[in-house]
């Protein structure tokens, strides 16, 4: 089986992953036959907090980081940093858009991690119907073929937006198809509100309680849904909300890493919050250094799944 290998650790070869290319022309099945071969993670657990790299912000054409509007644009570098983090073996898994994840399954760098594919992109910032966010990118059978753990939807909920019915039904039929091949559902949403004519997340503690309410009554069971929130300030609040399994998102990568991760600390230590999903804070830290920022980032993850052994 072919298998691309990652590029070198600083390297600034032009063509280092022209390999990728070269394979898709040549053996575009060499992607599934990867997926189907790969180790598979053993999946979440009770006591131990799971770490996910998010990557799936560019195929909604997010690729602002710190102020740089094309920061993520540039494919290589992406995958230089998602490598560089996936190589930790702190980071249980990813989650990414097809293309993304398609990479990165050819360059075998998902053996022993757990896949989740972002299955609605097109609500594209700014938009004319940014609300109307359907889905686009990975379905639950596509998930299932590849062996993949569950899907994400984004599901932000705009009271003046006639499409946020549409789009909670859409929801509601992704959690159901999930559920059906026995995937997660990982569900984030937000109350949305259009402020200067931009489509913008209502970061409040009564609008993301109110977001949690909604999301999770969201198709047919919740046996398989988890939700993906936001850090806001009275996160015990937000927690009392819900018995799902959630997960933090990371946010923007605004300011130094160290602060942002004083503000995830306290929120990692409440009942029922299973871990980390963040992308661009820990792939784009504001000094560099990927790897010194999972680091410190997986110090604030719980392990308290191994039985410790009791003195005889």
């Amino acid at each position: 089986m072919t298998v691309a290998q990652p590029a070198r650790s600083g390297s600034c070869d032009p063509r280092r992953y022209e390999h990728l290319t070269d394979l898709r022309v040549q053996d575009p099945d060499s992607v599934l036959r990867v997926a189907r071969a790969r180790r598979r993670h053993p999946g979440p657990r009770p006591g131990k907090q799971v770490f996910i790299i998010a990557a799936d912000h560019p195929a909604r054409g997010a690729l602002e980081v710190n102020g740089d509007s094309f920061a993520m644009a540039d494919r290589r570098e992406l995958l230089d940093r998602l490598c560089t983090a996936l190589a930790s073996p702190k980071v249980d898994g990813v989650l990414a858009s097809p293309d993304v994840l398609d990479d990165l399954l050819l360059l075998g760098a998902l053996d022993g991690k757990l896949v989740f594919g972002s299955m609605n992109r097109a609500g594209l910032p700014g938009l004319v119907n940014e609300i109307d966010d359907r889905f686009t990118a990975h379905t639950a059978p596509a998930l299932a073929e590849i062996g993949a753990d569950g899907g994400k939807m984004l599901t932000r909920i705009a009271y003046d937006d006639e499409h946020t019915t549409s789009l909670l039904e859409a929801t509601a039929h992704a959690v159901d198809d999930l559920h059906r091949h026995r995937l997660l559902a990982m569900v984030e949403p937000f109350i949305a509100v259009k402020r200067q004519g931009q489509v913008v997340n209502d970061l409040s503690t009564d609008a993301v309680v109110r977001s949690v309410a909604i999301a999770q009554g969201l198709g047919a069971s919740t046996a398989r849904t988890w939700l993906k929130l936001p850090v806001v300030p009275d996160m015990e609040r937000v927690m009392a909300a819900t018995t799902l399994p959630t997960v933090l998102l990371g946010g923007s990568a605004a300011g130094p890493t160290e602060d942002i991760l004083d503000t995830w600390r306290p929120a990692l230590a409440l009942p029922g919050v299973q871990g980390l999903t963040v992308g661009r804070a820990l792939l784009y830290p504001e000094d560099g250094d990927v790897a010194g920022a999972i680091d410190t980032a997986a110090s604030l993850l719980r392990d308290d799944s191994v039985e410790k052994e009791t003195p005889e």
